[in-house]
């Protein structure tokens, strides 16, 4: 036989093995489908507890009782989220205030501001609880520049490797692979895990940008580019750097990027990621491993994802009124949205609220200039109009409707969608950017929590099961 017609054989035994391949696994899949649809009614079954039982042995679901307030779990020196003070033995609503190491936050933005870009300075505050003097600034800026490197082919190899829509995903599947780079990936000497958490916090942007990029051009077909990350550039700058097809941005929204960073580097230990991050790291875990728990716990859509859920409700919104600048007409549609009968049923302005605050959100007061700037500059006076007026309406609504303990009103993600799409950052980037900013909390809360406690974190959970033999 010639060697052509070998290589004809040859190759069409090969496809058609494969095909075989794909055909059983199609099988095997569908057949576990089956299964598992079929065993879902057990699970319902067996798996339901009495909302009674709950009240019954005061289990406060979620750790927060009725008015909201968090179950004690811990203490920290990190930074302090309040909502309300005492008065006479109740707890009163006040102006929320958020404190970076015994900083309030819109003192540090108003000086960092002062500065050009302050991600840098106050991810050191964080870190190592004191305001860095300007020689332990600039080092520290050099350290994280140094650290702004992946392995070698470590893009081609991991993040370009079967590249995932959920960018979340891509990016804990590369802080995991990343322990197998590491000399000392299970020492937990307080020295190695800064360097770790120094290191996680560099790249961060990277892993984000280049698993977008991955995808976009693996999913959607478009061209594929990494740009490198300058190192003399801030984390704001490098982020718009590489994502961008030019790598060009202006100051202002760099600027307005660094902000948005800062707002959302860190919000006390008690938030679902962090607390995991804690979690995981009394059980004596590595930095990857905590880290990537974080993710986890970040990518879900009741903590990080509720930006994406006010930009999709504000397009429901345009979608459904003729005037964004009609405060009756966008009214009766916010009474829909929380009669349940527009937008996605679920009877939610998202957006509004938070566990803790109450008269207001600090992080959103501090943003709220910055939006209108952009919104100027860009000329987005529409949709800003838009956000304003339902910002103005929407608590007022929500109050009238509901039973509020403590009162509502815009949180920090009702805006920051917006200034991200402003800036051009693809939704599928969204809760990943919160993930580049919350690494320095979470790598804040590992530290203090090797630092501070030898305990494993293990609360209990009260069994209700019913004996079926003695």
């Amino acid at each position: 036989m010639s060697d052509f017609l070998y290589c004809y054989f040859s190759s069409n035994e090969s496809f058609r093995f494969k095909n075989i391949k794909k055909g059983v696994h199609v099988e095997n899949e569908n057949r576990i489908e089956i299964y598992a649809a079929r065993q879902e009614g057990y699970c319902l079954k067996n798996n339901q507890i009495e909302d009674k039982l709950f009240q019954e042995f005061g289990v406060n679901r979620g750790l927060r009782n009725e008015r909201g307030v968090g179950v004690l779990t811990g203490l920290t020196n990190i930074s302090k989220v309040n909502g309300a003070h005492v008065v006479n033995g109740e707890k009163v609503p006040m102006e929320g205030e958020l404190w970076y190491r015994g900083y309030r936050i819109e003192h540090l933005v108003e000086e960092v501001r002062k500065e050009g870009f302050g991600f840098e300075k106050i991810a050191y505050l964080l870190l190592f609880g004191e305001m860095p003097t300007k020689a332990q600034q600039a080092e520290f800026f050099e350290v994280l520049r140094r650290a702004t490197r992946l392995p070698t082919n470590f893009t081609r190899d991991v993040i370009m490797k079967a590249p995932s829509r959920d960018i979340m995903n891509s990016m804990t599947r590369s802080i995991l692979t990343l322990a197998s780079y590491d000399r000392r990936p299970n020492d937990l000497r307080l020295d190695n895990v800064i360097r770790q958490c120094i290191q996680l916090i560099a790249i961060f942007p990277m892993l984000a940008v280049y698993s977008y990029h991955a995808h976009n051009h693996i999913d959607n077909n478009q061209s594929m580019y990494i740009h490198r990350p300058d190192p003399n550039l801030s984390q704001a700058e490098n982020f718009l750097r590489m994502l961008r097809p030019d790598s060009q941005y202006t100051e202002l929204e760099a600027q307005a990027l660094d902000i948005a960073l800062i707002l959302h580097m860190e919000h006390g230990g008690g938030n679902n990621s962090t607390f995991t991050t804690r979690v995981v790291t009394s059980s004596g875990s590595d930095t990857y491993s905590a880290i990537a728990a974080a993710m986890c716990s970040l990518k879900g859509p009741k903590h990080g994802g509720a930006n994406i859920k006010v930009m999709q409700m504000m397009q429901d919104i345009r979608e459904h009124v003729s005037d964004v600048h009609d405060e009756d007409e966008i009214c009766a549609y916010l009474k829909k949205i929380l009669d349940h009968t527009a937008f996605d049923g679920a009877g939610l302005i998202y957006g509004m609220g938070h566990a803790v605050y109450s008269l207001s959100d600090p992080r959103e007061k501090v943003f709220h200039s910055y939006v209108e700037e952009l919104a100027h500059a860009k000329g987005w006076e529409d949709s800003l109009a838009l956000y304003t007026t339902v910002e103005k309406l929407a608590p007022q609504l929500i109050a009238e409707q509901r039973q509020i303990f403590k009162g509502v009103s815009p949180n920090v993600d009702f805006y920051s969608g917006f200034v991200y799409d402003m800036l051009g950052i693809p939704q599928e980037l969204f809760t990943p950017l919160f993930a580049v900013a919350r690494i320095v909390g979470w790598s804040a809360h590992r530290i203090e929590e090797l630092v501070g406690s030898s305990k494993i974190i293990r609360p209990a959970y009260k069994s209700v099961m019913k004996k079926l033999e003695e």
